[in-house]
């Protein structure tokens, strides 16, 4: 007499469907992630490339006048462009630095938070960092309407709003960088490991890497 044994279909794919629904979590959370690093790898060689750019472009304009004041044939627009070109400089700088959370922190003392206040003080510091910059963008599309029809001084071709519309598109871009950084700013907070000692034990090993290829 032969023996069989059932079980319910639902209890038997329980653990299956359990596994499964885990498995498409962790790919989502995985194709969320490599898009973010795609955005910012993105973001970061753009504003790279334009941060160099210009510093470039304003060295080479620093020595070109330096060197035409000594044969006394000083530019009238170098004043004025130099500081302009210096600006640009701050605020993609600063966008640059904002994506790879190079900006001034505390990490030492937001580490030794508890972990309920700990995130908490991290989601406060990121609401009032972005609520700054989206007020700086407001304030600086004013600005440019206020500006609209004037010129540089020494250069009456060039018009102001131009060469003020860094302030809305370096607050925006700041917006932008601070938003895609914060995931794993987020993740790494959580877990106590802090940004500064995480990029100090990086150029170690690097160095230590260097060190045992020479040898």
């Amino acid at each position: 007499m032969a023996l069989t044994l059932s079980l319910p279909l639902s209890d038997t794919h329980l653990p299956l469907t359990g596994w499964a629904s885990r498995g498409r979590d962790l790919c989502e959370k995985k194709a969320n992630m490599t898009g973010l690093n795609r955005i910012h790898q993105f973001l970061s060689r753009i504003l790279e490339g334009v941060t160099i750019l210009l510093m470039v472009m304003l060295t080479v304009m620093v020595i070109v006048a330096v060197i035409a004041r000594l044969m006394g044939q000083s530019f009238s627009w170098y004043d004025e462009v130099a500081a302009i070109m210096l600006a640009w400089i701050t605020y993609y700088g600063s966008a640059l630095a904002a994506l790879h959370r190079r900006h001034i922190g505390f990490d030492s003392v937001l580490l030794a938070l508890p972990p309920q206040y700990r995130m908490g003080a991290v989601l406060l510091g990121e609401l009032l960092v972005l609520t700054f910059f989206v007020l700086m963008a407001r304030a600086g599309f004013q600005v440019l309407e206020v500006l609209a029809g004037d010129r540089l001084v020494s250069l009456t071709w060039v018009p102001i709003q131009f060469t003020q519309s860094v302030i809305p598109i370096g607050a925006i871009l700041f917006i932008i960088c601070q938003i895609v950084s914060l995931p794993d700013y987020w993740m790494k907070t959580k877990r106590g490991i802090s940004l500064e000692h995480a990029e100090i034990e990086e150029e170690v090993e690097t160095e230590l890497q260097k060190n045992k290829d020479r040898a």
